[in-house]
């Protein structure tokens, strides 16, 4: 059985990798509390460093983003995007969804959907490479915390610039009236990242992400259809959570349970958007 317990004996200490008892209620070297997660920080480990959370965000982002191709059917649009309505459905969020129909939740769905092929290509190809880093340095728990808060403070940055400066006569500066994609978390790592720099003296860590996020802002300003403000959000969203959470100290047992929380919520938002969105889209 993969989730097996361990009942005794010893395990390494999940916050900082130390040999501890299975049972002991203290990390002797930490100071985190129960560092063997009851006898299940072993089953854990055999997930990654990420505790499987890459894999399941790439697997429900691909299946919700076939499902909305499914969905979408003959009103499909170029390089394989889903139809505006069906997004919809399913989450989208912005001016139209927030501000129109009240639908404020989905602030923690759009980052689970994507508008095209390559839209979903390179956010899961930045997810790969900035997630289990993230978690390196922060532990997971943190990690999915982090993801989760910089996803919301993007969109509602994005949703409210749409819904009061959508007259700004430059197009990259009015907002979305609909938008989803990963992004907003992704620069939201980002911004852990530069913070994780600031506070432990990496320039290395912190200086490549900073670059990492000036330049694919500048690709946001000179390419159309780029959420500007969701990047901006997630990048000021990621950077305070870190600082809240503080990367110098140990990653302890309640962000493990908040990071639970931050994916049943996601999940939840996610039924309750398709459940409310139907009968508007069949009637």
């Amino acid at each position: 059985m993969f989730l097996k317990r361990q009942t005794e004996g010893s395990v390494l200490c999940t916050s900082c990798g130390v040999l501890v008892g299975v049972k002991d209620e203290t990390c002797y070297n930490c100071g985190r509390r129960n560092p063997g997660l009851w006898g299940y920080g072993p089953a854990f480990r055999r997930l990654g460093n990420d505790m499987g959370f890459v894999p399941l965000v790439i697997g429900a982002c691909v299946g919700l983003y076939a499902l909305a191709l499914l969905l979408s059917r003959s009103n499909m649009q170029m390089m394989l995007a889903p139809s505006t309505e069906i997004l919809f459905l399913l989450g989208a969020s912005g001016a139209v969804p927030v501000f129109g129909y009240g639908r404020w939740w989905t602030v923690l769905t759009a980052g689970w959907l994507h508008a095209g092929v390559l839209h979903i290509l390179f956010n899961v190809l930045w997810l790969r490479q900035l997630a289990p880093a993230t978690a390196d340095l922060y532990g997971a728990g943190r990690m999915i915390i982090i993801y989760t808060v910089s996803s919301v403070t993007g969109f509602t940055l994005s949703t409210l610039a749409g819904a009061y400066l959508y007259w700004m006569p430059i197009p990259f500066l009015r907002g979305a009236q609909f938008t989803v994609g990963a992004s907003a978390a992704i620069f939201g790592l980002l911004g852990a990242l530069v913070y994780y720099g600031r506070r432990t003296g990496s320039s290395h860590a912190g200086s490549q992400a900073l670059m990492y996020a000036a330049v694919l802002g500048v690709f946001g300003l000179i390419f159309p259809g780029v959420d500007n403000y969701a990047h901006l959000g997630g990048f000021l969203g990621g950077y305070g959570a870190a600082l809240v959470m503080d990367p110098l100290k140990p990653e302890r047992i309640d962000h493990l349970a908040a990071a639970v929380v931050c994916l049943v919520l996601s999940a939840g938002a996610i039924i309750l958007s398709f459940v409310t969105a139907l009968p508007l889209l069949l009637g």
